[in-house]
């Protein structure tokens, strides 16, 4: 029988003060806020080449963000929003419900993709999802999704909706190097994220907004690199997340980490 990967526990405190999302993850709130473990290859568990760690924090308006990448070779390609940004070398978030999650990505342009994904069998007439324009399928432009990598997931399949964009959404990259030079050696990039309370009526499924004290979530954060450590492009993108999946794909809501939210600030 094969052995579940081990979940990472995470525990989230209240900011001590402002975020401005900058991408600097200078405030003394980050400076503060534990980070989670090294990310890991998505399939093996073995150590990432390069270190990338998240750290998470909350306060009444928004959940926040705080990613680490270090990276000898910063580069990017794609501007548009909701290009396929996994094409390049990028960070993740996901954000799971019951009965869906909600998928992000940022590559060092600064660039996004979002999708809103819900369980085939979760939009049955009668459920909260069900006789809404925005997560009507016949209504907006969607991809079906039933596992990544030759995985399949038990459940089926989902639908993603591609035009659903966060309300309220700020996002912002900082660059410890120069972007797209070849030639230099680069210390990494940081990505910073605020994703306001009011944005997740579609994934509270009855939960506190904002969270209360002890409250769980189911939240997975990655990493995609394109090139090995030569420079090398690889076949398949090498995948790093905050823990094991056992499979190729970062779509297994079952083993995305617990986060904890807790009302004390951060430092205290």
């Amino acid at each position: 029988m094969k052995t579940m990967p081990e979940i990472a526990r995470y525990t989230c405190y209240r900011a001590a003060g402002p975020i401005i999302v900058d991408g600097g993850l200078d405030e003394p709130s980050w400076r503060l806020a534990p980070k989670s473990t090294p990310f890991v290859d998505i399939v093996t568990g073995e150590p990432a080449w390069y270190d990338t760690h998240v750290q998470l924090l909350w306060d009444d308006a928004c959940l926040y963000f705080g990613f680490t990448a270090e990276e000898p070779d910063v580069w990017a390609t794609l501007t548009e929003r909701d290009s396929k940004i996994y094409e390049d070398n990028d960070v993740e978030v996901f954000i799971a419900a019951p009965d869906a999650y909600y998928e992000f990505e940022i590559n060092a342009f600064n660039t996004i993709y979002e999708v809103f994904w819900i369980w085939k069998d979760a939009l049955a007439p009668g459920s909260p999802y069900s006789g809404r324009h925005e997560w009507d399928p016949r209504a907006h432009p969607v991809m079906t999704l039933s596992g990544i990598g030759g995985h399949i997931h038990p459940r089926g399949e989902r639908w993603g909706f591609l035009d659903w964009d966060f309300p309220g959404l700020r996002h912002a990259v900082h660059i410890d190097g120069t972007l797209n030079r070849h030639d230099d050696v680069d210390r990494g990039w940081t990505v910073e994220l605020a994703f306001p309370w009011k944005g997740f009526y579609g994934l509270a499924a009855g939960r506190s907004l904002p969270p209360r004290d002890g409250d769980v979530w189911r939240i997975d954060c990655s990493r995609f690199e394109q090139k090995d450590r030569r420079g090398k492009a690889l076949a398949r993108s090498a995948g790093w997340t905050w823990n094991q999946h056992g499979h190729y794909d970062s779509h297994i809501p079952e083993v995305f980490p617990y986060v904890t939210f807790s009302t004390r600030v951060v430092g205290a």
